[in-house]
């Protein structure tokens, strides 16, 4: 049985007796065409099930109104606030926005983007894999001049427009912080020192340390992917040095909870023995006990200014780059209020 083929404007014209160039304008809202005729050409469109194809009109436009977004986790908090802003933005200017997650392989990146290089989409954001990659599969959108704005994560060689946080001054933030409760031996779980986010956030660590006499002591830092098995391998490696921390700068707040949990199970008090500090305000740090001290990133801000980059570079075909730089704000909570500040 051969399959019905799919209404056309031509079908509509022949039942209207009218011309498919007529059609066509109506259906695009062509104000050369009477309300009356527009209305009829809609409800027959109605009666006969015609849909507009739009990946044509997009191939002869060369525009799909479209913006595609790669984050590597969505059921981060700060990601998929970012998301929200970008979306927020985007849906009132008349843009549909493509979500992924990379789940944080570059393999899975590579393709994602290949992907919506093909399906052309008008402009990508994207929050880099944290497995390291050559970047081509990137260069790609510079080199047809497909805006393309980092945000968080960003590849400093590409030239382009990039939203981070001032993660220097949040790392150096925590640890003057803990500093400021008495602890003295603070270690630190690192992110991959790949990504400029986490030697940013280990600089300032390591900045806070200096600027109060502190030595800097390599084997108190931990580098890893920052999962909650990550947390556990990294909080049981420092407690077993023959001098363990005192306070322990995380990441982020995943791996402040799983090192939490850790140190509640081996019986060690929460912040009066051991202090801890996340990184990014997880909705979760809030209601745990001991609640988590950790650093607040404004997500939703810096998804409305990706996609207010993204579409000031679709109209107006700038070759100019900005880095805009967000700031941060400490908010310290249980685990690490020794002094009850």
């Amino acid at each position: 049985m051969q399959k019905k083929s799919e209404p056309t404007i031509h079908d509509i014209a022949r039942e209207l007796k009218i011309s498919a160039s007529t059609v066509s304008r109506a259906l695009q809202h062509n104000p050369r065409i009477s309300v009356k005729t527009r209305e009829k050409i809609l409800a027959m469109a109605d009666t006969i099930g015609y849909r507009p194809n739009v990946l044509a009109s997009n191939l002869r436009n060369k525009k799909s109104n479209t913006i595609g977004i790669v984050v590597p986790l969505i059921n981060r908090y700060f990601f998929s606030a970012v998301i929200s802003g970008v979306e927020d933005v985007a849906f009132s200017a008349g843009y549909t926005v493509v979500i992924s997650q990379s789940n944080d392989l570059a393999n899975k990146e590579i393709s994602i983007a290949h992907s919506m290089f093909s399906n052309r989409v008008d402009g990508l954001i994207i929050s880099i894999a944290m497995e390291p990659t050559n970047f081509e599969h990137l260069k790609a959108f510079r080199k047809k001049n497909i805006p393309l704005v980092f945000f968080d994560r960003v590849v400093p060689e590409i030239d382009t427009n990039k939203i981070v946080v001032d993660d220097f001054m949040g790392g150096f933030r925590v640890t003057q912080h803990l500093i400021d409760q008495g602890y003295q031996r603070i270690g630190h779980m690192a992110g991959p020192q790949n990504l400029i986010t986490y030697s940013d956030r280990k600089n300032g660590y390591k900045e806070a340390l200096e600027k109060n006499g502190i030595p800097f002591d390599e084997s108190l830092v931990v580098t890893n992917s920052l999962t909650a098995g990550d947390g556990v391998n990294a909080i049981q490696h420092l407690m077993n040095l023959p001098w363990p921390p005192d306070a322990i700068f995380c990441g982020n707040d995943t791996t402040a909870l799983s090192s939490m949990i850790y140190l509640r199970d081996k019986g060690i008090r929460i912040p009066e023995e051991v202090g801890i500090v996340g990184f990014s305000n997880e909705p979760f740090s809030r209601v745990v006990s001991p609640s988590i001290s950790t650093i607040a990133q404004p997500g939703f801000v810096m998804g409305q200014k990706a996609a207010e980059l993204i579409l000031n570079q679709i109209a107006h075909k700038d070759k100019t780059f900005t880095t805009m730089v967000m700031p941060t704000e400490l908010i310290i909570r249980e685990s690490s209020n020794r002094r009850k500040v």
